[in-house]
Parts: C-alpha cells; sequence; structure tokens
C-alpha cells in the first residue's frame, strides 16, 4: 500500500508534465502556423487585391521582426519572474485580436502598424519564450527533454498550416483567411497557454555557492554573460546561423528556378526541408539523448556548409539538391534543440529566459535584414552564385563561432565538458 500511494503524486507528476508538454506544443503549432508560416500565402494575394508590390508587404515583416528583436529581452525577463503565462496567453491573446484587425486593412501605414505589434507577439508567443517556461517549468539544468519534445510538435507548424492556410485563401480569401487565424489564436493558443502554463508548478531556483549568493536576474544576469567570452561566441554562432538560413529559405525557391529546375521540382526539393527536420530532431531523441549539446552541436553546424557548399559546386541535379535539402533541413532541425539547450550547459542554467533573449534578439536582427542583403548581392552581381557564396561564409563563421565557444565554456565548466 505504501509503495502505492508513494507513486501516485509522481505518477501525477509525469501525467502533468506530459500534458504541458503536449499543450504548449499544439500552441506551438498553431502560433508558428499562424504568425509565422502564413504571411508568405496571405501576402501574395494581399498584394494581388491591394495593388502593392513585394518590397512594400516584406518591408512590413521586417520590421515585425525586428520589433521581435527588441521585445526578446523584456519577454525573457518576465518569464524569469514568473509571468510566462501571462506573456503568452496575454501574447496570443493580442496576437488574435491584431490578425483580426489586418482582416480589415486597406491602407499601407495601418498594415505597417499592425506587422510591427505582430513582431512583438511573436516574441512573446513562438520558440524562444515557450523554451524559457519550459526551462522554469523542468528547472534549465533538466530541460532538455521537454524542450526536445517542444520542437517536434512544433516542426508540423509548417505541414498543417501551409495547406490549412491555402485552403482557407482558396475558400475564403485572405480577409477571411485572417479572420479564421484570430480566431485559432483567441481560442485554441491563448487556451491552452492559460491551461498548461502555472507558475506554481515551475521547479525550485538552482542551488547557488556559498560564496556567490546574488541570484542572476535581468540586467544583472545580462552585465554577467556579457563578461564571458562564451556568450560572445554564442551570439556570433547563433546570429550568423540564423542570417543563412533566413537568407536561404527567402531565396532558395528562385535560386533553384535560375539554376534550370522546373516548378515542379523545386517544390518537390523543398518540401523535403520539413519532413527532414522532424527526422533529425527524432534522431538525437532516440539516439543522442544523453550527448551534451557542446557534441550535439559541434557536429550539427558542419550540416549547414556542406550542404550549401554541394549546392555552389556540383553540378545542378536533383538528386544533389533533394540531398542538400535534407542535410540542411536536418541540421536546422536539431540545431533549433542546441540553440534553445546552450545556454543552461555552456553557460548557466540561471536567468534563461533574459539571457536567451539577449542572444535572440541580433539574432533576429539579422533574420529581418538577411533576405534583403541576398537580394542585394544578387542585384549586383547578376546570379546567385554570389549569393551562395555569401552563404556558405555565413555557415562557415557559425561554424568557427560555435566551436570556439564548445572550447571557451569546457574550459569555463570541465566538469560538464564529458
Amino acid at each position: 500500500m505504501t509503495g502505492t500511494a508513494d507513486a501516485s503524486p509522481v505518477k501525477r507528476r509525469a501525467g502533468s508534465r506530459r500534458w504541458f508538454i503536449t499543450g504548449l506544443g499544439i500552441g506551438q503549432i498553431c502560433s508558428w502556423g499562424s504568425l509565422y508560416y502564413s504571411f508568405p500565402l496571405i501576402a501574395e494575394q494581399m498584394g494581388a487585391d491591394l495593388g502593392w508590390s513585394k518590397p512594400e508587404l516584406y518591408g512590413a515583416a521586417s520590421l515585425g521582426l525586428l520589433l521581435a528583436a527588441i521585445t526578446a529581452y523584456p519577454v525573457g525577463t518576465a518569464i524569469d519572474r514568473g509571468q510566462g503565462r501571462s506573456v503568452m496567453a496575454g501574447g496570443a491573446m493580442l496576437a488574435g485580436l491584431l490578425l483580426l484587425a489586418w482582416s480589415q486593412v486597406e491602407h499601407l501605414l495601418v498594415f505597417y502598424v499592425l506587422l510591427g505589434g505582430i513582431g512583438v507577439v511573436q516574441a512573446a508567443t513562438l520558440y524562444e519564450p515557450a523554451f524559457a517556461v519550459v526551462a522554469r517549468r523542468m528547472g534549465a539544468a533538466n530541460a532538455r527533454s521537454g524542450i526536445t519534445a517542444l520542437t517536434l510538435w512544433g516542426g508540423f507548424a509548417s505541414t498543417v498550416f501551409i495547406p490549412f492556410v491555402q485552403l482557407l485563401l482558396d475558400h475564403l480569401g485572405w480577409r477571411g483567411a485572417l479572420v479564421v487565424l484570430g480566431v485559432v489564436n483567441l481560442v485554441i493558443c491563448a487556451g491552452l497557454y492559460l491551461a498548461v502554463i502555472h507558475p506554481s508548478a515551475d521547479a525550485a531556483p538552482p542551488a547557488r555557492r556559498s560564496d556567490d549568493p546574488s541570484p542572476l536576474a535581468g540586467r544583472y544576469a545580462i552585465a554577467w554573460a556579457a563578461r564571458r567570452p562564451t556568450f560572445w561566441a554564442l551570439a556570433v554562432a547563433f546570429t550568423a546561423y540564423t542570417a543563412t538560413f533566413s537568407a536561404f529559405l527567402f531565396h532558395l525557391y528562385p535560386l533553384l528556378i535560375e539554376r534550370g529546375f522546373d516548378i515542379v521540382t523545386v517544390v518537390a526539393t523543398m518540401t523535403i526541408i520539413g519532413p527532414a527536420q522532424v527526422a533529425g530532431r527524432i534522431g538525437i531523441w532516440m539516439f543522442a539523448r544523453h550527448t551534451s549539446v557542446r557534441a550535439v552541436g559541434a557536429v550539427t553546424v558542419l550540416g549547414f556548409p556542406a550542404a550549401f557548399i554541394a549546392l555552389a559546386v556540383l553540378p545542378p541535379s536533383f538528386a544533389v539538391v533533394a540531398v542538400a535539402a535534407a542535410v540542411y533541413g536536418a541540421s536546422n532541425g536539431i540545431m533549433t534543440i542546441v540553440r534553445g539547450l546552450a545556454v543552461p550547459e555552456m553557460l548557466t542554467p540561471e536567468a534563461y529566459g533574459a539571457i536567451n533573449g539577449a542572444l535572440t534578439a541580433p539574432s533576429t536582427i539579422a533574420k529581418a535584414l538577411a533576405p534583403a542583403g541576398a537580394a542585394m548581392i544578387w542585384a549586383a552581381a547578376g546570379s546567385y552564385d554570389a549569393v551562395l557564396m555569401a552563404i556558405v561564409t555565413g555557415s562557415l563563421i557559425m561554424v568557427a563561432g560555435f566551436w570556439l565557444a564548445v572550447l571557451l565554456s569546457m574550459r569555463s565548466h570541465p566538469a560538464k565538458a564529458s
């Protein structure tokens, strides 16, 4: 009887944790699908309807990403203070209202204001805040399984929402599609975040050494991190990573068309990336669950230059681009997990939200600016060869930055280096 009584709280905690990750994961599918993956599809139909150009439309998206970068730090700090439920549920509610307002837009200036607001709520509802919430719930040092599971859920966002949004556009038009997506955020996303995020269930903060009694938090945590070379090496690595993948994804379609591939082949190639991301994450879950993030990341970053160099130098064929897309997708899927776990393993398990938010800010700026930068390189060179060389260079900077971060963190935390 005693054993049964003792086991029941453990089972309840395990069940509660599964529900927490499941609810948060479904919310992430809907948040990513409605706030990120839907934009190119909606923008295409919206531009044709209102007569707005691609630069005008995508300029609003870049503004939103820049504001997301500015918002990342205060969002992370708020979650560190136990306000994750208010941040994510409130962000989803605001996202729903902004999408509903977007469905009625007629003027470009209003569109820019709304997309700026959507950038802010992306910083409050997508992976970075969700990772911070998981780190608080499970303890940053023990969050690996939760963050990995969450990325498995999130990996299905494009698979579910791209055809769903296209279906809405075909039957309801872009305005009707935005109304549905707004309701999805108000009902599903906000409802799930309210239901599963409970600050009272958060893990106890990690114990500190007796000679260092002040807890890391807020600006003090950022000042502490800024004195660590590992932080800056990670910042370089993640910023280069975000710039390369943003430029690559935005320009992959025209790049392959320029290389002589037909549209069916291009679309088939691009559809490989999503499943490859999920496959990479499942592979880590099954075969490298207990391998250090340092080791996983040090190997994973090599996949990016390998894929880009193959596209740049090998003869164009479907086999080459398909393999390159698969390698890129798997590497990108695993890198999402590495980004989520690098701070607690390579820097500190404390102040996860604030420090991760500080690392996210330059990455988000790079994400916003890289597509336009790649377009400028293409215009100056007249082909995508120069763009690919720039992307290869960015990926090599990412490799150098991450490897340097690994060496520095092993020197700082030798006990965790194995």
